[in-house]
């Protein structure tokens, strides 16, 4: 059901905001978050199951991690070239002079400052492997147009990162209470932005299903929006909305090296199984 009131999951302990689904037990007045319910329900990551993961792809082939930033780039050069195309076919005598006097449009170069975002943020997951991380880049979703922007596979589980390049602060705006049901929206500077959770959030549904699939369903799956180069204050400045961790990438970061419980050949079979999963974009 949809929470009328805010609560903490009796599985986890993580908050869970008012209009958030969610699973209520009317005999002992407790909710558990969606994500508890699943682990619960999903398959145990045996011995033999990890075997067949890892059989599935064959050690000698490398797991291709992509390039961060790769389709967003591509879709960049693509809108921009068409716009080049389309505006010298119309005006052939001065086509380059309106190219050179002229500002692409927001719509377009939105992809390029999307690639760059990606592109920082992953070269700082990259320097991570030395510490146990394995990484993902711009894995496409499959039968869709979608992707995901990084996945990164550490000790404490698997991380769902979509990388963002706003200006402005990221803040979390919490409205009604007492009298009417309270609710949350995600802000950066003047601009609503609760979508993109609602974005991470089914992509870590996708994940979460794909681990099931190969028998390590398990794994704690975690939904992160990394907003790179935005107004962070100096001190604080993370939260979470609605189960997603909106954060700053050196704090992601810390999270992703800190001591977990899974060990190297979980990790390894996690990351070939989500390789196999979500192919390069």
């Amino acid at each position: 059901m949809r929470l009328r009131y805010a609560g903490k999951c009796s599985v986890c302990s993580s908050a869970i905001n008012a209009g958030v689904t969610a699973v209520y037990d009317r005999t002992a007045k407790s909710v558990t978050c969606l994500t508890c319910v699943e682990a619960a329900s999903a398959p145990t990551a045996t011995p033999d199951a990890l075997v067949a993961v890892k059989s599935s792809l064959p050690p000698d082939v490398e797991v291709d991690a992509g390039h961060a930033g790769s389709s967003a780039r591509r879709e960049y050069e693509r809108r921009s070239a068409a716009r080049e195309k389309r505006i010298r076919d119309a005006h052939p005598r001065l086509g380059g002079l309106i190219l050179a006097v002229s500002d692409e449009p927001q719509s377009t170069t939105a992809w390029a400052r999307g690639a760059r975002g990606e592109e920082l943020l992953g070269q700082r997951l990259d320097g991570l492997t030395a510490q146990g991380v394995r990484v993902l880049h711009d894995r496409r979703i499959p039968r869709t147009k979608a992707n995901i922007d990084h996945i990164a596979v550490s000790a404490t589980g698997v991380w769902v990162i979509d990388a963002k390049r706003y200006t402005g602060r990221p803040t979390l705006r919490v409205d009604g209470g007492i009298i009417r049901p309270r609710t949350t929206r995600l802000t950066v500077g003047s601009r609503d932005c609760t979508k993109l959770v609602e974005g991470v959030q089914r992509q870590v549904g996708l994940v979460t299903a794909a681990l099931s699939a190969a028998g390590l369903g398990d794994i704690r799956v975690h939904g992160e929006l990394c907003f790179v180069q935005a107004d962070w204050p100096l001190i604080g400045g993370a939260f979470q909305i609605d189960g997603v961790d909106v954060l700053w990438p050196k704090k992601l970061a810390d999270l992703l090296v800190a001591p977990g419980s899974l060990d190297p050949d979980v990790v390894e079979a996690a990351h070939r199984a989500l390789a196999s999963a979500f192919p390069v974009a």
